[in-house]
């Protein structure tokens, strides 16, 4: 019998998911709010808001009704971008086979949870919200993975990881299958910090990207060297959070994911970078705080946005030393000039990217 997955949020990374599943013979139903993307799925079998090009099997379906997208189903994948899960974790919870504990739960949102002490990782988030059963059992799905070329068949690597080897498993037995291979770990704290700090050292690369056009002093040399600082940057906060599992940054997980982020011509939060420079996005907002608000006038929503805010907090919370992750922040928040402060940062960084 094949597996009923159900996932919510028919986004490009979503969708991409659900494609391989369905192909391998899963029987799987997508949330997502808006009915013009759910009809898209239903009746063309393309995902043209934000997957064009790609044709999706026939046996892919969607729904508006989250109840009827999550209800009998064996696992549950969450896609949702992270200003808005816990919203869906919510009313997730409230269903008869999550509320009993019935349904295995993987997550591939990336980003931080504003908490009340501070930034929260993405589990333990939800697990404050869902049934008891739920704790330790979550499974987090992170790695160096474009929706596009996923949905495209090019083969990637992801990481499942939970802190119940077990679960950990089941979702790499569920995704495993051409093109994806799946490898297992149990450092959810790790692998969770490098799907979120990433995107904000993609950022800064988006940036210097823009800036090696305009400036001879900036190459490839460059690039791997903000590279570098970026990785020790995210290790430090993940260390902070309690990773006790040095070979997760230098997994796919870690470097794997923060690579691909950061050269690829897919990566959204380069693009944001780059759109910073290039056409000045940042002048359309008083501050930080307005860009989250309206990111919609963007036409995407950025991660490495949302998580520079809260790398701010960590960084203040446990004392870390986190130059580019602060600049980002300075530029985002319209304290700095975007050149000036990435050139600054790159003639100043001592320590900071020597030693991996």
């Amino acid at each position: 019998m094949s597996e009923k997955v159900g996932i919510i949020n028919a986004g490009a990374w979503g969708t991409a998911i659900g494609k391989v599943l369905a192909e391998k013979g899963c029987e799987v139903e997508m949330w997502d709010y808006m009915a013009e993307v759910v009809d898209d799925i239903n009746t063309n079998h393309t995902n043209s808001q934000y997957l064009l090009g790609v044709r999706l099997p026939e046996t892919l379906k969607a729904t508006t009704d989250i109840a009827r997208a999550a209800s009998g189903k064996e696992f549950l994948i969450m896609a949702t971008p992270s200003l808005f899960i816990m919203n869906m974790v919510k009313q997730l919870a409230q269903i008869p086979d999550i509320a009993e504990g019935k349904t295995a739960i993987g997550v591939l949102t990336k980003g931080f949870i504003a908490g009340p002490s501070g930034p929260r990782l993405i589990l333990p988030s939800m697990e404050d919200y869902l049934p008891g059963f739920y704790r330790d059992n979550l499974v987090y799905i992170s790695g160096p993975s474009h929706a596009e070329e996923v949905a495209q068949g090019k083969l990637t690597g992801l990481i499942s990881a939970s802190k119940n080897g077990k679960n950990s498993i089941r979702f790499r037995e569920l995704l495993s299958s051409h093109p994806l291979m799946v490898f297992s770990s149990l450092d959810t704290i790790g692998v969770q910090t490098c799907g979120a700090v990433k995107n904000v050292i993609a950022v800064a690369f988006g940036i210097l990207d823009a800036l090696m056009e305009i400036s001879p002093e900036i190459g490839d040399n460059t690039e791997s060297l903000l590279l570098a600082a970026g990785l020790n940057e995210i290790m430090s906060i993940g260390t902070a959070l309690g990773s006790t599992y040095p070979e997760t940054f230098t997994s796919i997980a870690g470097v794997g994911d923060l690579d691909v982020t950061c050269r690829s011509k897919h990566g959204r939060n380069r693009r944001f970078g780059r759109e910073i420079v290039k056409d000045r996005i940042l002048t359309r907002f008083k501050d930080l705080d307005d860009l989250i608000t309206n990111w919609h006038q963007l036409g995407y929503l950025s991660e490495g946005a949302m998580a520079t805010q809260f790398v701010g907090q960590l960084a203040e919370n446990y004392k870390l030393k986190l130059p580019i992750c602060q600049t980002v922040h300075a530029i985002l928040n319209r304290e700095i000039d975007p050149l000036r402060a990435i050139s600054t940062l790159l003639a100043n960084m001592t320590g900071s990217a020597g030693t991996l």
